[in-house]
């Protein structure tokens, strides 16, 4: 489980690197290998990753395959892992903390 929630963070930050004001390649870099070594990608999907990452570099635009990529990785995570990745409570747990009050409590 923890892994799937250092996965969730690598996505997160892949995300936010794409669609913020600063996208840097390298970073782009860091996280897809990142999160290839954390799921332990086999060397073939290893190596087909890095020569996206090194196409994407030369052509100076992000590879769709790597897209696609982070994409069913993050797909494949237990939604419950996500949350917890982001401090994310559910509604339920939420509700049951506010009947726990009572008038007298006040």
């Amino acid at each position: 489980m923890s892994a799937e929630i250092y996965q969730a963070q690598v996505i997160k930050n892949f995300f936010d690197t794409i669609t913020g004001t600063d996208r840097n390649l390298t970073r782009v870099y860091m996280c897809v290998i990142s999160l290839a070594k954390l799921r332990m990608e086999p060397p073939e999907q290893l190596s087909f990753l890095v020569d996206q990452l090194k196409k994407s570099r030369q052509k100076r635009e992000l590879s769709i395959d790597l897209i696609d990529y982070v994409c069913t990785c993050a797909v494949e995570i237990e939604m419950r892992d996500v949350q917890t990745a982001f401090g994310v409570q559910e509604i339920s747990e939420m509700a049951d903390s506010f009947g726990s009050i009572s008038l007298d409590t006040l």
